[in-house]
């Protein structure tokens, strides 16, 4: 949740969005609608596609109404993950958009969303390996102050 000027907003890419309505420099979205589809399908892929099944509540429904221990829920999450992070990583290479960022050059909103699915799947010691774009452009991201300084391990929530 982001509160800004008295207002609470929910929802991590609708969070993105609204920050580079209001705050537009540096911008978030590329100029070209072209270019906005694509990292706006980068940021669903992980939104919807890998976020939504390795959450830390579907994680422990899992484990409650299924009885899955620790082990097996590393399973469940290392193969969503898996199939997760190799469809993304064919779509990002294969649109050729991607160069330091998965938009060329430019932190946009596809970034912002990757960087924490690498994070847990780093968390989950998920093999990595093949996704050598992906955690590519991860790594960029991690040298950029506005990405270290807002890791998981810095927030007043950390576990």
């Amino acid at each position: 949740m982001l509160t800004d000027g008295g207002r609470s907003f929910i929802q991590s890419v609708a969070i993105i969005e609204y920050l580079d309505e209001v705050y537009p420099e540096p911008p978030l979205m590329p100029a070209d609608v072209h270019g906005r589809h694509y990292v706006r399908a980068v940021s669903q892929i992980i939104g919807c596609d890998i976020h939504p099944l390795n959450n830390v509540r579907v994680l422990k429904h899992i484990q409650t109404q299924f009885g899955a221990d620790e082990a097996a829920t590393k399973t469940w999450y290392r193969h969503w993950i898996a199939e997760g992070l190799g469809g993304l990583e064919t779509y990002v290479t294969s649109a050729g958009l991607a160069r330091r960022f998965c938009y060329g050059d430019t932190v946009t909103m596809a970034d912002i969303c990757l960087v924490p699915q690498i994070f847990n799947a780093q968390r989950f010691d998920c093999p990595l390996d093949d996704y050598c774009t992906l955690t590519a452009i991860f790594e960029r991201c991690m040298a950029l102050d506005a990405f270290r300084t807002t890791q998981p391990n810095t927030q007043a929530d950390a576990f």
